[in-house]
């Protein structure tokens, strides 16, 4: 098959940890089908990988040569900030076979305030959003964003356009991966490493790589929650939702794509994810994947 990826910081030319990032993610799924026998394509605006052919974009075009391609391959995945995949699945939908989330889970996901609605009428914990705050400690972050970007700790909010204030949970700050489509498949549980300050007023949260597998007595309740959160968002393809885990799991934020932790988890699971990603949506997946000792990394070490 011919195989089109595309990740946007990537296929922009972004730079700084989102490159990093971006790279890292794209270089894994692109050796992944390579490996396999694969023909993979994917848009740059600059950076090379050492599996698959380049196919130059950039900022200006980026959506242009995305639909170009996606008519001249058998499949497709494109890796965007959550406020933009919606558009960019879309693309994909429409063009090509999607391995990803569809359009429709993409904007559910992004848009926090609705998916903890959803999250909250299928009575899966989550973080609570306020209009307003004194005292006490609280995150505030975009409404539509990715991950830690923007994000930070308050004492006091007031309500501003494009930004939410949820209750802050003190607890384990943990992610799991996993594959939703027809049946679900947890991957791993990793342990994120954060940059977190909560003793301090306006303090930024960073995410700075993570541990794979963590290892914790609470793994089915984890899985259980994240599957029961995917669910709920009619979440497709490799899906990464992040995790407080307190007295109960808080379901923080659902990816609906690849996450920088398939970087890790690449390095500990025998199976595949481009094989994972196939059989998703053709059939075969496995009940359950084998993973075999952990790697630890850094947004250091992605440089």
């Amino acid at each position: 098959m011919k195989i089109l990826l595309a990740e946007y910081a990537v296929g922009i030319g972004m730079g700084g940890t989102f490159l990093l990032e971006g790279r890292a993610m794209l270089q894994t799924i692109a050796d992944s089908f390579t490996k396999l026998g694969h023909n993979v394509v994917y848009l740059t605006a600059g950076t090379t990988l050492a599996n698959g052919t380049l196919i130059e974009s950039n900022e200006g075009n980026f959506e242009t040569v995305l639909e170009r391609e996606a008519k001249n391959c058998d499949a497709g995945l494109v890796i965007a900030p959550d406020e933009l995949l919606f558009d960019l699945s879309t693309i994909i939908e429409n063009n090509t076979f999607n391995f990803g989330c569809t359009p429709e889970s993409a904007a559910l996901c992004a848009d926090k305030v609705r998916c903890t609605e959803v999250l909250n009428s299928a009575g899966i914990p989550a973080p609570q959003i306020v209009d307003h705050a004194e005292g006490g400690r609280y995150v505030v972050k975009p409404r539509y964003g990715c991950a830690s970007e923007d994000t930070r700790i308050c004492t006091n909010f007031t309500e501003h356009e494009g930004f939410i204030a949820t209750e802050y949970i003190e607890g384990e700050h943990l992610s799991v991966s996993l594959i939703c489509g027809e049946k679900p498949l947890p991957l791993t549980v990793n342990k994120q490493i954060i940059d977190i300050h909560p003793e301090n007023e306006n303090s930024d949260i960073g995410y700075n790589g993570n541990l794979t597998p963590y290892k914790t007595a609470r793994q089915n309740e984890l899985y259980d929650t994240a599957i029961a959160a995917a669910d709920a968002l009619s979440c497709r393809g490799y899906v990464g939702v992040d995790i407080v885990l307190a007295d109960k799991p808080y379901v923080v934020d659902v990816n609906p794509r690849p996450t920088t932790s398939l970087f890790s988890i690449s390095k500990v699971m025998k199976q595949e994810i481009a094989d994972l990603l196939l059989k998703n949506r053709l059939g075969g997946l496995p009940d359950s994947v084998d993973i075999s000792g952990e790697c630890m990394f850094t947004k250091e070490d992605l440089k």
